[in-house]
């Protein structure tokens, strides 16, 4: 959840595009001014612990998206390009959303897994609370 969240949080994240050097191109005198480089997303991928010593579960990584940017065009950025380009963040919102769902019904079967657990081991002590 956290890195869909932070994804959908930072899709506005621009910055100039990595081959343009982080410099404005307008800034003629003096030292040109650097930008912060456009947010890079995130995605969690989930394997299979199907062999090994103790089979079973999953282990998942978060890894950066690749490519990271998709050039858009706002000729008004101050970092942007000669041709108006900036780099934004390669997010897709309803996959993002999608994992947000997928991640609140995981965790909800998994508490019925527990509470289905607890109340058969009670049943089984003949334990009423």
């Amino acid at each position: 959840m956290n890195v869909a969240a932070s994804n959908i949080a930072n899709i506005s994240t621009t910055g100039p595009l990595p081959a343009s050097g982080g410099s404005s191109a307008s800034a003629g005198a003096g030292i040109a001014p650097t930008f912060p480089a456009a947010y890079v997303p995130l995605r969690v991928d989930q394997v299979s612990q199907s062999s090994g010593s103790a089979p079973g579960g999953t282990v998942a990584t978060v890894s950066t998206v690749s490519p990271s940017y998709t050039a858009q065009s706002d000729p008004s950025a101050p970092f942007a390009n000669q041709d108006g380009l900036i780099a934004a963040p390669n997010v897709d919102l309803a996959s993002e959303f999608a994992q947000l769902v997928t991640a609140k019904y995981s965790f909800v079967a998994n508490a019925k897994v527990i509470q289905a657990y607890a109340e058969t081991q009670d049943t089984l002590l003949d334990i009423k609370a």
